[in-house]
């Protein structure tokens, strides 16, 4: 099992200066790399292959005004052409947007692969540098001592910190016992998530709390002169605000993922379409700042870790407007409706409590049925086929207490 452990780094001021020229390197290769590709797609209507990246930096290094290239290792070069032709076959693909252009505003990262670094006795020494990089190992279960690093990641985020990320190959954890609970997630804005046994988890709101705060150095920021210092100050607490949401919302979501995998055998979620709700300009903040498709990731691979179940049941199932009780489905369910009453057996049901039990449902027929198809790089996950659509009885939700 492939794992990372991304470790605080404090680079000495040597080694602050080779990472900082190694980060220029690599824009000027991915740069003048993507125009060119670009530049022929445009004039010949052909593609360029890693090979000929491949030989065009070869040659980019024998130009005078490109000598600075070959002060740093030639690693993280080649390794910038590999990750844009990756970048580019899965544009092609249509699994993601064509790749951009770097800046050095941006956050910077080079890759060592094995034979550009050394790991010995828990210390890192990198290619070009002539002392280890001192790390913080935040991990004491784990032993960075027997630990066998096949690359790392250097990073500097724009706030001015630096990370390492060690890749490593592990065994596979041994499985948590089982706890014979099942438990369907329906996910929200009000609340961040509500489940079919009825516990509602309060939405933080991490970016809005931050709001007024970050606002403020946005504005600081605006008034300085571009290039100066002042400048240069205000972005990165601008970049420091946005950090410390981007932490909390990530440790939030650890939180809650891992509690709802050790408690239960198998979880059951919806599959949002994230990016098409987000379309919309009035909820699309409020949505980005919830972290659904994060916290998908982190059930899938912490269910896969911990030999539990996780089953995504199809986009388009009626959870909201089904009856979890007879199973009678309304006509039409509006969003502001939150509480309504079925008008076939008269049970009285909260929206998303309601949607969440027949999440679960749906999750527990396709286990029944065997109904999987298995997501790549995820053998845990299951997702629901399509079922047949369900007879609409035509009705009107019963709304309680003047909604």
């Amino acid at each position: 099992m492939r794992v990372a452990y991304r470790c605080r780094a404090y680079p000495d001021p040597e080694q602050q200066v080779m990472r900082a020229r190694t980060f220029g390197c690599i824009r000027v290769v991915w740069n003048r790399t993507l125009a060119a590709r670009h530049a022929r797609w445009v004039t010949e209507g052909k593609g360029t292959s890693y090979r000929e990246t491949d030989a065009a930096l070869t040659a980019m290094k024998r130009l005078p005004e490109l000598a600075f290239l070959n002060e740093v290792s030639s690693v993280p070069l080649q390794q910038t052409l590999r990750h844009q032709h990756h970048a580019v076959n899965a544009f092609s693909a249509g699994r993601a947007c064509y790749p951009r252009f770097k800046s050095r505003r941006s956050r910077q990262a080079a890759r060592y692969t094995r034979n550009a670094f050394r790991w010995q006795d828990g210390q890192l020494w990198l290619a070009k540098t002539h002392a280890p990089l001192r790390l913080v190992w935040s991990w004491p279960q784990v032993d960075p001592a027997l630990l066998e690093p096949t690359g790392v990641t250097v990073s500097r985020e724009p706030d001015g910190r630096w990370y390492a990320t060690l890749h490593a190959e592990v065994t596979e954890p041994a499985p948590l016992p089982t706890t014979g609970r099942a438990v369907g997630i329906d996910l929200g804005i009000s609340d961040f998530a509500v489940t079919s046994d009825g516990e509602r988890i309060a939405n933080p709101r991490h970016l809005e709390r931050k709001a007024a705060n970050l606002a403020r150095y946005q504005r600081r920021m605006a008034r300085a002169q571009n290039g100066s210092a002042n400048r240069a100050k205000a972005a990165a607490k601008v970049a420091r605000a946005h950090r410390k949401v981007r932490a909390a919302r990530a440790d939030f979501l650890h939180r809650i993922s891992i509690r709802l995998v050790r408690d239960h055998d198998l979880l059951v979620i919806e599959d949002l379409n994230v990016k098409g709700m987000t379309g919309n300009r009035r909820l699309a903040k409020a949505i980005s700042d919830c972290g659904w498709g994060t916290f998908r990731g982190l059930l899938a691979y912490k269910a896969q870790r911990a030999g539990r179940r996780l089953v995504v049941i199809d986009r388009w199932h009626p959870s909201s407007k089904t009856c979890s009780s007879c199973g009678h489905m309304l006509a039409t369910l509006s969003l502001g409706t939150r509480t309504w009453v079925c008008p076939s057996c008269g049970a009285r049901h909260d929206r998303d409590h309601n949607a969440a039990k027949n999440i679960l449902a749906a999750g527990r027929a396709v286990t029944a049925c065997g109904a999987d198809i298995s997501h790549p790089g995820s053998s845990g996950v299951q997702a629901a086929l399509k079922q047949e659509p369900q007879r609409v009885t035509a009705g009107i939700p019963v709304l309680q207490g003047g909604e």
